[in-house]
């Protein structure tokens, strides 16, 4: 302790990072394209009620927004495409023109037609109205035809409750659509050579995630656009491939993980070949359209992201000489790279960098920040804690991986022998990973003197296709094992205290933290966002994208009927004995009903459980909107506070919970 701390209890440090920042201050940011000297990105903004904006910044570093400002008797154009229901590849650019999907109400539907759009112009529909049950993601503009190349699904004619798919051409200046193939449950990735004669696309069917297996098609195509001769080049149920992509000279590359590690390779006439094997993950789980880990900055060298043990790093690839190596970069969370001439760009966080998106120079290998998502005042820098890697053994003789992050605060210090409370995050997916870029949230919580651990239980991605697929029949079991070893090896380390493990998740996330509480017995209490409470509803209320995805990691319905709500904690919300919840729930949420909730928290006041419900507006994972961002974030730490007797340093509305608790000894 500095002669400047003061002595206070773990968990009630007063704290310069607060919950009215975060919500105001941070955005998110998205997809990214190259045109020139110009680069675009998307701006998701929470005080415009979540709008997807595209931003254009020019050569001479001016910064504006294509979509028009929505306004009183102005419509609202919002750059967002639902196919897939994760959506991504929602615009595209080309000479200046950007054609995007729009993402706003258009009466009693959401439009998701196709528009293009010049700076400084009003968006002009290019694809009929058909009351939202056309939806478009993955754009690409084929300039020489004057067309738009993508994914569409149709909701006109469904087919097991699903619509179909299929890649279609659209005419720029006009409503004509051509398809270019069809009959399969997913296309994705559609790019054409640099000659305009070839198209590469992926494709691939249920049951499959396209991180189990898709297959990589190519097709010759003619003047008028039609495609000839498609044949397989690579993949299968059990290979699974990421972005295809052509050099300049014509060669297709693409990442593959037959070697147990997504890798680079490509296509040598009818053979594929290696072009840089490693044990890192160049590519990620396809969980959106439009994702990119690579990108060609000249006709021989290639910028790469690749993700060793779990942390994002960036690296440049000659592939004529097939010599690499790392760039230095203060990046460890790397995504949407894309490539300009002797640039590189991408979006790109770090432990001390809010995500932002990032130029940087491959001559002198200095980046800089277009735009950040939040701003980091320097005299926050001090009150950041910054991560440590976590290797941790856990059940069948398997390890695990972490991120710990311990409190930090320069203010204040806590008293002799105290331990902190641990907060146990559980990412979502399940086939996700934990991020090491900087999280306002995470530091919310350390700078008051909570501990957090961050959990890559088995079946994340960033430790190859052995690692990601050791989940499957074993969702509910192993990452909960997982977390809660994670949890028990930092009290067995003494750096946390054992009789205060807190855990937190939203979606799939929240599931994990809903079975710690139902299956396990170690936790003094739980924040489930939209947490997943019954399997069942799970299967029967995803989107397109995740229609099969329970049948995979657990397996399908009826057959596992059982099985599902054996793992479900909504059918075990009784085991719950001692530990109090704070349930924060989307009005619109699907996948985990208000009803459900509303249920879980009934039983639990029943069973004298005290539990508390706040609802807010928004879809899955959670609030959308600055005050309900705000409110949410300031309700956990109350709730927090109340089960742990914390005497708080700032003045919070209570939770209510109900049954009333006994009140702890105050810290």
């Amino acid at each position: 302790m500095t002669l400047a701390s003061r002595e206070a209890a773990y968990g009630s440090w007063k704290s310069p990072i607060s919950a009215d920042m975060i919500a105001t201050q941070t955005l998110s940011l998205g997809e990214i394209a190259v045109d020139g000297d110009d680069v675009y990105w998307l701006e998701v903004r929470p005080g415009e009620r979540g709008r997807h904006a595209i931003v254009r910044r020019t050569g001479d570093g001016a910064h504006t927004d294509i979509l028009p400002m929505p306004g009183e008797g102005r419509p609202t154009y919002s750059s967002r495409s639902l196919v897939y229901g994760q959506g991504g590849g929602s615009f595209a650019v080309s000479e200046g023109l950007v054609v995007f999907v729009n993402h706003a109400s258009t009466g009693a539907h959401v439009d998701q037609r196709l528009y293009r759009v010049n700076p400084g112009r009003t968006p002009v529909p290019i694809t009929p109205d058909m009351g939202g049950k056309h939806r478009y993601g993955d754009l690409v503009i084929d300039r020489s035809r004057n067309r738009v190349l993508c994914v569409r699904e149709d909701w006109r004619n469904l087919e097991d409750g699903q619509p179909r798919v299929s890649l279609v051409a659209v005419d720029i200046d006009g409503q004509k659509q051509t398809v270019l193939a069809q009959g399969r449950d997913f296309y994705s990735s559609p790019v054409m050579s640099p000659n305009g004669r070839r198209l590469a696309w992926l494709a691939w069917d249920y049951p499959c995630m396209p991180w189990d297996g898709c297959e990589l098609w190519v097709a010759d195509v003619d003047e008028d656009g039609a495609l000839h001769h498609p044949r397989l080049v690579a993949g299968g149920t059990t290979e699974s491939i990421f972005q295809p992509q052509w050099s300049p000279q014509g060669e297709l590359y693409f990442v593959s993980d037959r070697n147990n590690w997504w890798n680079l390779y490509r296509l040598q006439g009818r053979s594929v070949v290696p072009v840089l094997e490693s044990r890192a993950e160049f590519g990620t789980a396809q969980w959106s359209l439009g994702m990119s880990t690579y990108a060609f900055i000249s006709p021989r060298h290639v910028v790469c992201a690749f993700n060793e043990q779990g942390q994002w790093k960036l690296g440049r690839l000659d592939v004529v000489l097939g010599q690499f190596a790392e760039l230095p970069t203060p990046f460890t969370d790397i995504s949407q790279v894309r490539g300009g001439f002797a640039m590189a760009y991408f979006v790109g966080g770090g432990p001390e960098q809010p995500a932002s998106v990032v130029r940087l120079d491959m001559e002198s290998c200095k980046p800089r920040v277009l735009k950040a998502s939040s701003r980091l005042p320097e005299e926050l820098t001090p009150y950041l804690s910054r991560c440590e890697p976590l290797h941790f053994p856990t059940t069948e003789l398997g390890e695990a991986h972490a991120w710990f992050y311990p409190p930090r605060n320069p203010d204040h210090a806590a008293p002799a022998g105290e331990k902190p409370p641990l907060l146990v995050m559980n990412h979502g997916g399940p086939t996700g990973s934990a991020s090491t870029k900087l999280d306002w949230t995470i530091q919310y919580f350390t700078s008051r003197g909570f501990a957090v651990v961050d959990v890559n239980f088995r079946g994340s991605t960033g430790y190859g296709r052995e690692y990601r697929l050791s989940l499957y029949g074993n969702w509910g079991v192993m990452d909960v094992d997982d977390c809660a070893n994670a949890a028990l090896r930092l009290v067995q380390e003494g750096k946390v205290d054992a009789k205060r493990l807190v855990a937190r998740g939203s979606g799939t996330g929240g599931y994990t933290t809903l079975s710690l509480l139902a299956f396990r017995d170690i936790l003094r209490c739980g924040t489930s966002i939209g947490g997943i409470a019954n399997l069942e509803t799970l299967t029967e209320q995803s989107d397109k994208f995740e229609a099969h995805y329970v049948d995979q990691v657990l397996g399908p319905l009826p057959e596992s009927k059982q099985l599902l709500q054996d793992r479900s904690p909504l059918f075990h919300i009784d085991n719950i004995k001692r530990s109090p919840l704070l349930f924060i729930q989307g009005r619109q949420d699907t996948r985990a009903p208000q009803r459900e909730t509303e249920e879980m928290v009934r039983k639990l006041r029943a069973n004298g459980v005290p539990a508390a419900l706040l609802t807010v507006d928004g879809e899955p994972y959670g609030p959308r909107t600055n005050a309900d961002l705000k409110r949410a974030l300031e309700a956990e730490l109350s709730f927090y506070s109340r089960v742990m007797g914390l005497t708080l340093a700032e003045p919070l509305e209570p939770v209510v919970l109900e049954p009333a608790m006994a009140e702890p000894p105050r810290r």
